[in-house]
Formats: structure tokens, C-alpha cells, sequence
């Protein structure tokens, strides 16, 4: 169920930002984690690989595009496709 509401607030945030700017996933853990959203930040992550892989969005990190099945660390925005 978190992890529905997660894909949600990420597309949802990441599309009405359009293709030309990003999230971060910490964005979509607060709108859906209230005061516990750290406790969200892996999953959201994770979610975020997802929808990555799906072509729903783009993960980027200092501006270039990450490969979502790769092994990154640090910050990382996102973008609507």
C-alpha cells in the first residue's frame, strides 16, 4: 500500500513538473510519509528504479542519466519521460 502511494506521488510530482525539471525522492516521501518520511527514502528509491525501468521516468544525478540497474550513491533527482 506505501509503496502504491509512493509510485503515485512520484509520477504525480515528477509529471506535473514536466520532462524539464526534477524531484527528489525525498519530495515524494514527505507527501506520502508525513513526519516519518525518512523512514520511506529507500523505498522511494527503489520505486524510483522502477518506474526507471519502465520508461516512466528518468534518474539523474549531477545532470547526467543513470542507469537504473547500475550500483549508484548520492543524491539523485528525477524526471518525468
Amino acid at each position: 500500500m506505501v509503496n502504491d502511494k509512493l509510485r503515485a506521488a512520484i509520477l504525480d510530482l515528477a509529471r506535473e513538473r514536466g520532462p524539464a525539471k526534477t524531484i527528489c525522492p525525498s519530495d515524494a516521501a514527505r507527501a506520502v510519509g508525513g513526519d516519518g518520511w525518512r523512514d520511506l527514502m529507500d523505498q522511494a528509491r527503489d520505486i524510483a528504479r522502477d518506474l526507471a525501468r519502465a520508461g516512466d521516468v528518468e534518474i539523474t544525478q549531477h545532470g547526467e542519466v543513470l542507469d537504473p540497474d547500475a550500483n549508484w550513491r548520492g543524491p539523485i533527482r528525477i524526471r518525468a519521460r
